[in-house]
C-alpha cells in the first residue's frame, strides 16, 4: 500500500510558513514552498487553495504576495489540517477486494474494516488534540539542539534567501 504523504507534508509546509512570516513578516511563495516539499508549484498552489478554502491560509496575489497563515499556532489542529486535505488517507476504509465471491476474504475484510474504522477515530481524535503550535515549539526545540549549518535544514535556509 503506498504512503499518503499529503498531511506530513502540508505540516511541514505551514511551519516553515510560520517561521517565515514570524521572521519577515511576509508570505511565502509558492515557489518557495515548493523548494521545501521537493516538489513543483503547481502542487503547492492547488494543495495551498484547498487549506484557503477552510480559512487555514491566506493568499496574497502580486509583488510580495504568496501565502500566510490564516490563523493563529495554536488555533489550527492537525485534525483541521487533515479535514482540509479531504480527511481520508491515513487509514484506508475497507481492505481492496481481491477476490470477488470469496467468503475467507469477506470475513477478513469485514473484520479489517471494523478494526480501520476504530484506529480512524482514534486517529482522528488525536490528531485534533495536537496544534501547530505544538508543533512549532517541537521544532524550536530541535532547532536549539543542532548547529546552525545543520545540512538537513538546507532547503530551509535555501527557501528563505529568496
Amino acid at each position: 500500500m503506498k504512503r499518503d504523504s499529503r498531511l506530513s507534508n502540508i505540516l511541514h509546509a505551514l511551519l516553515h510558513m510560520a517561521e517565515h512570516q514570524a521572521r519577515t513578516g511576509s508570505p511565502m511563495t509558492s515557489d518557495q514552498l515548493a523548494v521545501c516539499l521537493s516538489t513543483n508549484p503547481v502542487v503547492v498552489r492547488r494543495t495551498m487553495a484547498g487549506l484557503r478554502d477552510q480559512g487555514l491560509v491566506a493568499s496574497e496575489k502580486g509583488h510580495g504576495g504568496g501565502w500566510r497563515l490564516a490563523r493563529p499556532l495554536d488555533q489550527v489542529t492537525l485534525g483541521q489540517v487533515h479535514a482540509a486535505l479531504g480527511g481520508t488517507g491515513l487509514i484506508p476504509d475497507a481492505p481492496p477486494v481481491e477476490a470477488q465471491g470469496c467468503l475467507v476474504e469477506a470475513a477478513v475484510n469485514e473484520a479489517l474494516s471494523d478494526t480501520y474504522a476504530a484506529a480512524r477515530a482514534l486517529l482522528v481524535a488525536r490528531l485534533d488534540s495536537i496544534t501547530l503550535a505544538d508543533l512549532a515549539a517541537d521544532f524550536s526545540r530541535r532547532m536549539a539542539a543542532h548547529p546552525a549549518k545543520d545540512p538537513l535544514h538546507a532547503h530551509l535556509r535555501k527557501s528563505h534567501a529568496s
